[in-house]
């Protein structure tokens, strides 16, 4: 099991890892390190263990916070895929009504109502024409 010397809050310590774990070690050494620089700045010389203890507790801290953070961006994801999902719903339902309406091919009968009322007002225009024929011609209707 190997052996790491790291550095924090200006004191060495040695640390053993699991054999690949080196460069994990060291980064997470790094970000404590960071920290216990802010206590020390802050605080100036403390025991290794309080230092260690406050620059635990700030990068707990930050992780809480960027665990919510997280928590909320997977929250609006999921308002979004579902959004997402339904908008592809309704996309797929429109595509399916065209799709038969392209089937079903171009209406080309008219509602009985609609040749009823044509056929009416054809007879009226017939009619009227026919009065202003006359009536131009000087034939009483």
């Amino acid at each position: 099991m190997p052996e790491v010397d790291i550095e924090i809050g200006g004191r060495n310590f040695s640390v053993a890892c699991q054999e690949g774990e080196e460069g994990y070690l060291r980064a997470a050494a790094k970000m404590l390190d960071t920290e216990a620089a802010v206590v020390v700045g802050q605080i100036g010389r403390i025991p290794p263990e309080r230092m260690l203890l406050m620059a635990g507790l700030m990068l707990a801290d930050k992780t809480a916070a960027l665990e919510d953070d997280i928590r909320a961006l997977q929250d609006k994801i999921s308002t979004q895929d579902k959004a997402l999902r339904s908008a592809e719903e309704r996309l797929a339902d429109r595509a399916r009504r065209i799709s038969d309406l392209q089937e079903a091919g171009p209406r080309t009968e008219l509602p009985d109502a609609l040749t009823d009322g044509l056929a009416e007002l054809t007879a009226r225009a017939e009619a009227l024409a026919e009065a202003m024929d006359a009536a131009a011609n000087g034939r009483p209707d």
